[in-house]
């Protein structure tokens, strides 16, 4: 166990206002703080690799969710990866590189129960925040436990060159069905079909009801929603009887200031018995072990490719999510190098 009696001056981004539609650089501010030292049972991290997720936006709003808001006047968090640089746990020394949930800063005090060391002598550090943290887990959970996916299926991806679209494309062709994918530019649908395998993939941009007419003339099993809006409507009405809809993020009304008008086709839910369910990742952390067990080895091989876009910069944190909430060119996880 070490300790470290002083606190450390720290770089961190705060919640200065909440947005309306499109965050701007004035919803944020980059302020510095002491932090620690830690208490017992706690660990002072200075981090490596933080994490911007969709999810973000909406805890940048006052209301009720599943997570609680972010504190205006207060760092904002997410998962991230740094190295224990003094420790009040015997479990956890200085020097562990661990995964935890106080990102968007340069250094933090956590609570050692909030902590998990990982091994990165096999897989890049970066590789937790995506393929093998939350994201893939989600894709995991979504396509084995929500759609129940099965070998001869044919699945819609939306965001398919993203953090989990890029996932749930490449675990569904090991499992044996045909994937189809969306993106936003003609690029990122080609590295889809080239490097991540799915059989067909387009630019969202180009009418995806008359795309999935053409990719999938005798309709999709399984929708795994990224998106909403058009694509959700496109993929209801490219729905064969019993298709199930895994309704997993809608990126693409995160900013909305008016309410949606909705699919207007989502009367075809009741002649098709479609099933559209949405769901929480961490309803389903009983899972995380097998699905760890699975998909570690299959990246450690080379079998599950990782697309990462790096960001350098704390300060660069607040762009990142920005643009993530935009069309733009990037493929596969975004991380921060803090």
């Amino acid at each position: 166990m070490t300790t470290q009696s002083d606190s450390v001056r720290s770089r961190e981004i705060r919640l200065a206002s909440r947005p309306q539609g499109q965050p701007t650089d004035a919803n944020f501010t980059l302020a510095t703080a002491d932090v620690g030292p830690p208490g017992d049972g706690e660990l002072l991290v200075r981090n490596a690799l933080s994490s911007v997720e969709p999810y973000m936006r909406g805890r940048m709003n006052d209301g009720k969710s599943y997570v609680p808001p972010f504190a205006l006047g207060e760092p904002l968090a997410g998962a991230a990866v740094g190295t224990v640089v003094a420790s009040r746990v015997p479990e956890i020394p200085a020097g562990a590189t661990v995964l935890h949930d106080r990102g968007w800063r340069e250094f933090a005090v956590v609570p050692a129960k909030s902590a998990r060391v990982i091994d990165t002598s096999g897989v890049p550090a970066e590789t937790y925040l995506g393929a093998l943290g939350t994201t893939g887990f989600t894709a995991w959970v979504g396509l084995r436990i929500i759609a129940e996916v099965k070998s001869g299926e044919t699945l819609f991806v939306s965001a398919a060159a993203g953090a989990v679209g890029s996932m749930a494309v490449q675990l569904a062709k090991r499992w044996g069905l045909r994937a189809i994918g969306s993106a936003s530019t003609p690029a990122k649908a080609a590295f889809v079909r080239a490097e991540l395998g799915a059989d067909a993939a387009f630019d969202y941009h180009d009418d995806p009801a008359r795309q999935l007419r053409a990719l999938a003339p005798d309709g999709i099993d399984v929708y795994f929603d990224n998106v909403g809006g058009e694509q959700l409507e496109a993929a209801i009405g490219a729905t064969r009887d019993f298709a199930r809809i895994v309704m997993c993020g809608a990126i693409s009304r995160y900013n909305d200031t008016t309410p949606p008008s909705g699919p207007r086709n989502l009367f075809l839910a009741i002649g098709r018995r479609l099933r559209l369910q949405g769901f929480i990742v961490s309803d389903h952390l009983a899972r995380f072990r097998e699905f760890a067990a699975e998909v570690t080895p299959l990246i450690a091989a080379g079998e599950l490719k990782t697309p990462t876009t790096f960001v350098d910069g704390l300060e660069n944190a607040p762009r990142a999510l920005m643009q993530l909430l935009q069309p733009n060119a990037n493929v596969g996880k975004i991380v921060v190098r803090v």
